[in-house]
């Protein structure tokens, strides 16, 4: 890497260093929230990223982080499905 990039081998050990420590950072994040331990937000903030981009990485993982049980998405939309009538009906 030091002749290829013509860089000395401080540079060449410090953006290493770099690149590790911005990986560690994203598998961190991911792990936290993947447990469960962290929100979102946090996790993408841990991992130095944006929203989105979080969003992105988590996608490329395949990161299951959302866990509701079929009893509950079930219990959730019809919640949200009433909740719709009931501002249809008012308009």
């Amino acid at each position: 890497m030091v002749e290829r990039e013509k860089l000395d081998k401080a540079t060449v050990v410090r953006t290493l260093l770099e690149i590790g420590i911005v990986e560690w950072r994203k598998q961190t994040a991911l792990e936290l929230l993947r447990d469960g331990k962290v929100t979102f937000a946090k996790a993408a903030e841990m991992a130095k990223l944006s929203l989105w981009e979080f969003a992105d990485l988590v996608k490329q993982r395949n990161i299951e982080w959302v866990r509701y049980t079929s009893e509950e998405i079930e219990k959730e939309a019809k919640e949200a499905s009433v909740a719709e009538t009931s501002e249809v009906a008012r308009f």
